[in-house]
């Protein structure tokens, strides 16, 4: 008896070792790695469609953590956000949502960002619960989306992925409380 008590104890310990992060039922690990850099939690946040329906728990993973979106977003480190949903989400509120959020913090540039947005809204399907986004920013080769685990698309330019990183980070995120939770500000 005394065996399956320290078993149970063990696994305890390595499950909390693992996972640093849970918010409405999603469970994410304390690090992630991206091609070989190892990468921190910085924090996790909801999306809340209409200010109440949760669509998914974001994480947002940064070599060093950091509370400050201006330098998160002007810096040319490795970074990912992880999106696991918690309801089911159809390809075109997928696409509408990524188009808003480019015009809403692309500004001038949204003209030159239209191909790789296409290409971005290209890669997307129609996600389930439990489904899961992912965008990694690499220093000079752009951003990866995997959904489901798999590489989707690869975008290039830098500028791309300040936008992109912009829509959870910068001035107008869908909801002030999921950039607040990001930051690790929650």
């Amino acid at each position: 008896m005394s065996g399956n008590v320290l078993r149970v104890a063990l696994i305890a310990c390595a499950a909390s070792v693992a996972f640093a992060g849970e918010l409405s039922g999603v469970s994410l690990r304390e690090q992630a790695t991206v091609e070989g850099k190892a990468l921190v939690l910085n924090g996790m946040g909801v999306r809340k469609a209409y200010g109440i329906a949760k669509v998914y728990v974001a994480g947002l993973y940064l070599e060093a953590k950091s509370s400050d979106s201006a330098e998160i977003l002007g810096s040319d480190s490795t970074k990912r956000i992880e999106l696991r949903f918690v309801r089911d989400v159809g390809r075109q509120d997928i696409v509408k949502a990524w188009t808003e959020g480019f015009e809403k913090n692309a500004g001038a540039a949204l003209a030159s960002l239209q191909d790789r947005l296409d290409t971005l809204n290209r890669a997307m399907l129609d996600l389930k619960e439990k489904d899961s986004l992912a965008f990694s920013s690499l220093p000079g080769k752009g951003v990866v989306v995997e959904v489901n685990g798999k590489v989707a698309a690869t975008i290039p330019g830098a500028d791309f992925a300040k936008v992109l990183f912009a829509i959870w980070l910068g001035p107008e995120p869908p909801n002030a409380a999921l950039k607040e939770g990001l930051l690790g500000r929650r």
